[in-house]
């Protein structure tokens, strides 16, 4: 692991997508039915607000029944095996299950700020994104609208979507609805953002944050498991897990790492994030209203390497 690179990916030929499976079986609408249905009393992440979203109702994420975007677009800078050469194509979803008072995106997961669309409409975007040579779909903060995903899933790979899903969450996740997505999803790209949970209530707003993100981080790992690539080194499945390394260690990085090594071992992917900057509430919260020193970010990797977690991708300041 070095500053701007990686160890290589576990190298591989080519992977068919999981939902391909699923599609031929009958199986991928079978889940995009099941989870359809979670929203008539909504369950989809561990808030469990039970609010009836096909009815017009918006739950915590402040979302309804339809998909509701920002943007669908090629991403070139997320990890190097995601954006590859020919990008990522991201579907950054509006609204989010988490409150953080440091996102640097809250305009779209905590104002609303994008546009309802149809399912033909994102089944359309996700074929547009493979047709300019996205290597994959990255569902950006889906959590809360897998149903619609799912369902327009469905008719995209009826038309021909033949590259990896790729779920990028804040991990804050129901087991019960990841299982719903086992084999649909080909690569987890979760967070794991705190060690503390009165941190994680204070910070994000959600004091049960550490408890589900652990369970939905074994989840995640044993459907997927290491991160796998092609023979070109784009990813082809697997799970690599994002950490934000905050002012004053307020994420518990050590403790992070000493979860993810103690289950999950050597072979995990880490992305050591050093991207923070004061956003949203942060300018007026300190210590939130500085960067990440480097003291701070070298200690986090000193933490993550002594762990033996030698994996995965680090940035400089």
């Amino acid at each position: 692991m070095t500053k701007n690179g990686s160890k290589a990916s576990e190298a591989g030929g080519e992977e068919r997508p999981g939902y391909l499976d699923l599609l031929e079986s009958g199986e991928l609408l079978r889940r995009a039915q099941a989870l359809d249905a979670k929203l008539e009393k909504c369950d989809l992440c561990p808030r469990a607000c039970g609010v009836d979203r096909k009815n017009a109702k918006l739950g915590y994420c402040g979302v309804g029944s339809l998909p509701r975007v920002a943007s669908i677009n090629l991403h070139h800078w997320e990890e190097p095996p995601i954006s590859g050469t020919g990008g990522s194509g991201t579907i950054f979803f509006s609204g989010c299950t988490l409150r953080c008072i440091f996102c640097q995106n809250y305009p779209i997961s905590q104002m609303g700020v994008g546009r309802d669309m149809s399912i033909e409409e994102l089944a359309c975007g996700m074929l547009d994104l493979q047709r300019r040579g996205a290597h994959n779909i990255n569902l950006v903060s889906s959590t809360h609208q897998m149903p619609a995903v799912v369902r327009a899933l469905v008719r995209a790979a009826k038309k021909g979507l033949r590259i990896p899903l790729v779920f990028n969450s804040g991990g804050y996740e129901s087991v019960e609805t990841l299982r719903l997505l086992d084999k649909i999803i080909d690569i987890y790209l979760p967070d794991i953002k705190y060690s503390d949970q009165e941190a994680a209530r204070k910070y994000s707003g959600a004091s049960d944050y550490v408890i589900h993100n652990r369970k939905a981080l074994m989840e995640m790992w044993k459907q997927a498991g290491p991160m796998r690539t092609d023979n070109a080194g784009i990813a082809v499945r697997g799970m690599m897990v994002r950490h934000l390394v905050l002012p004053e260690n307020l994420a518990g990085s050590a403790e992070c790492f000493s979860f993810l090594a103690g289950r999950m071992g050597p072979r995990v992917f880490v992305s050591l994030m050093n991207q923070y900057f004061p956003a949203h509430k942060g300018p007026f919260t300190p210590p939130f209203d500085r960067k990440t020193s480097e003291e701070e970010y070298e200690a986090a990797f000193e933490a993550m390497t002594r762990l033996g977690i030698l994996n995965g991708y680090v940035q400089d300041a």
